[in-house]
């Protein structure tokens, strides 16, 4: 398969056992209205970029997608509940996600809070039942675990939302530079697509120069997403994006395309994308598809 080919391929296999896991959590008896929203945040939309990371990050090393595919939909799970919460009028305020209604303006606010506390904790659920089904081994499953709940929390995608919120709506710091922006960035966008790349040497075993490496390569990834996700709001079509565009410019927001300036943001995004491939350089032709993903990165229209 291509990478196209295997990006969809893997976006199925994430998609079934999200319904899977979702279907499971209305056997429970867990309200109606809350697994409803919880499947409109989840299910039918968006790339599925860090699942496919994790798998074919594991792939490396020959590590089966059945083994990859519960902490693969973790990290979704966990990524899922983030935008429903950044979406809320307290937050970013927007109104479409994926080309559709986001949680909150399709059920309410309470709704779109209480569906996002769930996700992140069914994430958690799935990582754990990987090491009592022994599909994963106990010191794998605690280390994901671990690592997963550090780039999600305080010190990573919480803690950069709460910098970029206090930078809107508080204008701390008055006066933001490229470093303020870069930290806030690695934080809320980085650390969970670094965790995605480092997952799979964890799934396999690896605790040296593979999986230093593949977290380098996540770095390196997170900066080059995260520039070409400002040069999207800068310059994409809203339609084809599937979200509310030029935002971040409508609300003096400091992004590093507003501080550089589009043309050495690209540059930017060039350096960080040759960065990011040239840490796979230790895996010759067997990181062909994380190569294309990272292209696929800094070149993505939507």
């Amino acid at each position: 398969m291509n990478f196209a080919e295997k990006l969809r391929h893997n976006g199925q296999l994430v998609e079934s056992k999200l319904e899977e896991l979702l279907n499971d959590v209305n056997r429970t008896g867990a309200p109606e209205r809350l697994v409803a929203a919880m499947r409109h945040g989840m299910l039918g939309g968006g790339k599925r970029l860090r699942p496919f990371l994790v798998i074919e990050s594991a792939a490396l090393f020959d590590v089966p997608s059945e083994r990859t595919l519960a902490c693969a939909v973790a990290v979704e799970l966990v990524h899922g509940y983030s935008l429903i919460h950044d979406d809320l009028p307290a937050m970013d305020d927007d109104q479409l996600r994926r080309g559709k209604p986001t949680v909150w303006a399709a059920f309410d606010e309470w709704t779109a809070i209480l569906a996002g506390d769930a996700l992140q904790a069914l994430a958690f659920q799935v990582l754990a039942d990987t090491a009592i089904s022994g599909n994963c081994d106990g010191l794998s499953a605690i280390t994901l675990t671990r690592e997963l709940a550090a780039a999600s929390g305080a010190a990573g995608m919480v803690g950069g939302q709460a910098i970029d919120l206090e930078s809107e709506k508080l204008s701390i710091p008055a006066t933001p530079n490229v470093d303020h922006v870069t930290n806030l960035q690695a934080m809320k966008t980085g650390r969970l697509i670094r965790f995605s790349c480092e997952a799979g040497a964890v799934l396999a075993g690896h605790t040296g120069p593979e999986r230093a490496a593949l977290r380098q390569f996540g770095e390196h990834l997170g900066v080059a997403f995260q520039i070409a996700d400002d040069l999207l709001d800068a310059e994409g079509d809203a339609e084809r994006v599937g979200k509310a565009v030029a935002k971040d410019t409508e609300a003096g927001k400091a992004t590093l395309v507003s501080l550089m300036g589009i043309d050495a943001a690209r540059e930017a995004l060039t350096r960080a994308l040759n960065q990011a491939k040239a840490e796979l350089k230790m895996f010759g032709k067997r990181a062909e598809t994380l190569i294309a993903a990272a292209e696929f990165v800094a070149s993505r229209d939507h």
